[in-house]
């Protein structure tokens, strides 16, 4: 995509849309926000909305849908079995995934489940360039085990390396060689690498990684819920690919593996998911899982109407103009908070800024979770719910044991098309603040832990009153501004 300059030099991401239906957002006083943290649990996943001002919690369901999606939605056959809605969303697939077969399914993890039921036993190892929450935990659930196998780059907070998603080619080898092929079902590869910063890969690395996976005899299989962002960014940072389109990008990348699965929540902002491939076999060996879990090959568990929104929004992935907006917002973020020498994640990805807890909070020991106190002090502060990624999104080992994570991250989700410039320029704000006033965040510990994903409901209390403190010198340097 051409740049678009400014007369006078700002350097300003500029939206290719205009917004023609608008949510009304609250901001709650700084003292109803520490009461809703006290009934979450300082978890900001069960927050309610109606205390957050931005959510940034996520991209996954909060993409802005298009007219085009909106629309689509009308025109849905609401039938059990062969609905047309299903055909125009498998053509959708065919057209800009190029797999022939697909596999409806509610969502991503629905899909994590149904590969991990078919392929993963006890003692399977499933390399990868590195885990994300519900595809480890379903690995382990038919009890497998991860190898991730990343690059030094990849944990690298401040660096210029391009591909930081990269799979270590050289690791690959080594696992293969002391575990065995037979006992990998598949080497699985994530386009982006959510849990180090939304990071991609090349497709000459995913090319090597194939060339492994044939000498093996391996198959590979290739989680695309941020593949259009990752192909753009393809496109910006990879010589071979500069004059492409992104559909091509794509194919290039599909192309490559047996086996694609995606969360439409990501990919094609609507909601629902998917399983597709080209081998008959595959196609086979799952179909009798999809009206096990999910319902009828014709609708996989999804609304007719969603599934018309992303056959629509499958099609909008190859429009630079819309899948920009969101690499460019978080760029423009991760550059301004840089520049004041806030730690944050480089170069900048996709899905969201991550800002470095570790060093944000390096007074916060790890057994106290960095990420998680961060995340809270941000909402606090701000109203900005944000996700901690880090060692509260690990799960403890099979001995009960603590695991923690490589990196502890506070991501800032920002969704295609929901934000605005001065929206983004107030997290900017808050989050400059917070950096000055960081010695005040203190640690949490668990009071309530799930044995399962325990990111998602589990409650933490803080370790001493630094909520209150912290409340205390906002109020100090914002009166009785919100």
């Amino acid at each position: 995509m051409q740049e678009i300059k400014f007369y006078k030099g700002e350097n300003i991401p500029l939206e290719l849309h205009k917004v023609r239906v608008v949510q009304k957002l609250h901001l709650v006083p700084i003292e109803r926000r520490l009461e809703a943290l006290q009934e979450g649990g300082y978890n900001t996943f069960r927050l309610n909305t109606k205390d957050v001002f931005l959510d940034m919690l996520t991209d996954s369901g909060t993409n802005a849908m298009s007219d085009n999606q909106v629309a689509a939605m009308m025109q849905a056959d609401d039938a059990y079995a062969g609905s047309q809605s299903f055909y125009r969303l498998l053509k959708a697939v065919q057209d800009v995934l190029g797999k022939q077969y697909y596999l409806p399914v509610h969502q991503g993890r629905a899909a994590e489940n149904i590969i991990s039921n078919a392929y993963v036993k006890n003692g399977s190892i499933i390399p990868m360039n590195y885990h994300f929450t519900t595809a480890m935990a379903h690995i382990t659930q038919y009890g497998g085990k991860i190898a991730e196998l990343l690059y030094d780059e990849a944990y690298k907070v401040d660096s210029s390396h391009p591909f930081k998603g990269n799979m270590n080619l050289e690791k690959l080898e080594e696992i293969i060689q002391i575990h065995g092929a037979k006992n990998i079902p598949f080497i699985r590869m994530e386009a982006s690498t959510n849990l180090i910063g939304g990071q991609p890969f090349s497709v000459q690395n995913l090319r090597d990684v194939r060339a492994i996976a044939d000498k093996y005899k391996i198959r590979l299989v290739l989680d695309a819920s941020l593949i259009g962002e990752n192909a753009y960014l393809v496109k910006e940072r990879e010589e071979e690919f500069k004059d492409a389109s992104l559909g091509d990008i794509m194919k290039s990348m599909t192309g490559l593996a047996d086996l694609v699965y995606f969360s439409a929540r990501k990919l094609s902002s609507s909601r629902g998911g998917g399983i597709c491939t080209d081998s008959d076999e595959i196609y086979h060996e799952l179909e009798a899982l999809v009206p096990l879990f999910e319902g009828f090959l014709t609708y996989g568990g999804m609304s007719v109407r969603e599934m018309e929104a992303m056959a629509v929004g499958l099609y909008e992935t190859l429009d630079e103009t819309i899948i920009c907006q969101s690499p460019n917002y978080i760029k423009y973020l991760v550059n301004a908070l840089d520049a004041k020498g806030i730690p944050v994640i480089k170069p900048a990805g996709v899905l969201g800024v991550h800002l470095d807890a570790m060093q944000i909070c390096a007074h916060i020991p790890q057994k106290q979770y960095p990420a998680g106190s961060l995340a809270a002090a941000l909402f606090l502060i701000s109203g900005i719910r944000g996700m901690e990624r880090g060692s509260i999104s690990n799960q403890r080992d099979e001995y009960g044991n603590e695991t923690y994570a490589d990196m502890e991250l506070l991501r800032l989700a920002i969704p295609r098309r929901v934000f605005t410039l001065s929206q983004i320029k107030y997290v900017e704000d808050r989050v400059n603040w917070l950096y000055d006033n960081r010695e005040l965040i203190g640690g949490l510990r668990f009071v309530y832990e799930p044995p399962v994903l325990r990111f998602f409901m589990g409650g933490l209390e803080p370790v001493n009153d630094w909520p209150q403190r912290l409340m205390a010198k906002f109020k100090e340097d914002f009166g009785e501004s919100l």
